[in-house]
């Protein structure tokens, strides 16, 4: 399959692995500019090894990662990072270290061999932990938080980085559910009001379908649909990406395709063909 490079992030005909072991195979995707991108499927799909091989972490066995024309691994990592930012699955903390501390390591690239620290620099990680909620932390020590604020202390991080594309595996990882919808409005506005370009890996279906412009699913290591939401969520396609009965109806907030998982239990109602009446909304398979 051939894939435009006119996207100034692309993958073209990748293969990533680990070893011997092929994880992603023979893969194309051209990342749209300035939306934001949302990559479903089956755990162990391929979801987080591509993701690492658009970043650089991994280098591709075969194929490249195209960054504005230029093979990424061929980059210096200073200069992918001042484009690129990425928020890892399983980020490492360093031991003691603070919360501003932190979120200043995203400046990083955009300093120079002194190193010295800018207004800029202050304003940028000063606005990342506002747009998080995390500004009263700031004085606090990272692995003193809990799993939600310092999952919001990373993404601080990567907003302070300051990216035109920003690659994000899981970010509403150990969020509740209210912080889980102000984790993806705060990004969906990123990308609105700065023309951010957003990629992330989300495991959550719906709120995928609700916050993608385009969305890709996978399985076995392959791009297996790609587009609208409402063209890559439908019944036939969760079937075979998830391997889950299903049906799919109109969410009634935000008019996005909604999942509903048919579990042994309400097996029976959702594979009767039953549709949704107008006046209960699918009610009845919730």
């Amino acid at each position: 399959m051939s894939v435009s490079t006119s996207a100034r992030l692309v993958a073209a005909d990748v293969t990533i692995g680990y070893g011997e072991r092929v994880v992603v195979e023979a893969l194309d995707l051209a990342v749209p500019d300035g939306a934001v991108t949302v990559i479903v499927g089956a755990n162990a799909c391929g979801k987080s090894t591509l993701l690492r091989g658009m970043a650089r972490l991994l280098r591709p066995q075969s194929g490249a990662v195209l960054l504005d024309g230029v093979a990424v691994h061929t980059r210096s990592t200073r200069d992918v990072a001042r484009t690129l930012g990425l928020l890892p699955q399983q980020p490492i903390t360093p031991e003691g270290i603070t919360v501003v501390d932190l979120v200043g390591r995203g400046r990083h690239p955009h300093q120079g061999l002194l190193g010295r620290w800018t207004s800029a620099d202050e304003r940028a990680v000063t606005d990342a932990l506002v747009v998080t909620g995390t500004l009263d932390l700031a004085d606090r020590a990272v692995d003193e938080l809990s799993g939600g604020q310092r999952q919001r202390v990373w993404i601080a991080m990567a907003l302070a980085q300051d990216t035109d594309l920003l690659l994000l595996d899981e970010p509403t990882t150990y969020l509740d559910v209210a912080h889980q919808v102000e984790m993806l409005d705060l990004l969906a506005d990123l990308n609105r009001n700065r023309g951010t370009t957003i990629v992330m890996v989300l495991h959550e279906l719906n709120l995928a379908a609700r916050y993608a412009d385009h969305l890709v699913a996978m399985k076995a290591g392959r791009v297996v649909a790609e587009g609208a939401p409402h063209t890559v969520v439908t019944e036939e396609i969760v079937r075979d990406v998830f391997g889950l009965d299903n049906r799919v109806i109109t969410d009634p907030v935000s008019g996005t395709p909604l999942v509903l998982p048919a579990g042994r239990h309400h097996r029976p109602s959702l594979l009767a063909g039953k549709s949704p009446t107008p006046e209960y909304e699918g009610a009845e398979y919730l």
